[in-house]
């Protein structure tokens, strides 16, 4: 994304599980501010609830440190960026039926127009990343 049409945002939160619904009124925050409602901001909400809980679930975090979280709007693809510092690639897993957890990244391919992650550029860690088209 380096269009000049890009709009950013960006805030740390803590390992907490009470991050996820921070990061969800901060992302509805911003996307009012960009002039985005209806449908997109509700998908956009589970998107980066999954990536913030599996943050907050799976990534230890060293004292001292926080999980970031990025939102980019470019040309109609906002991107939802999550980075932690575990090392660990995500990887979708099948959840039994009855299981109370483990759907989170089957969730977000199934919503997102693409996922991903990288590894952090300076640091330990990794980006997780979803795109989602705004219309």
């Amino acid at each position: 994304m380096s269009s000049t049409n890009t709009t950013e945002a960006g805030r740390q939160f803590p390992r907490t599980p009470r991050s996820a619904p921070r990061a969800r009124a901060f992302l509805r925050e911003r996307l009012t501010a960009w002039g985005i409602t209806g449908e997109a901001v509700c998908t956009a909400e589970l998107l980066l609830s999954e990536l913030v809980s599996n943050a907050v679930r799976h990534a230890p975090v060293p004292p001292g440190r926080e999980i970031g979280v990025r939102l980019a709007l470019d040309d109609g693809i906002l991107r939802l960026e999550v980075a932690d510092t575990d090392d660990r690639r995500p990887e979708p897993r099948p959840a039994e039926a009855d299981a109370e957890d483990g759907r989170g990244l089957a969730i977000v391919s199934a919503l997102a127009e693409g996922w991903g992650w990288v590894p952090r550029a300076h640091g330990i860690g990794k980006t997780v990343w979803a795109e989602l088209k705004i219309r």
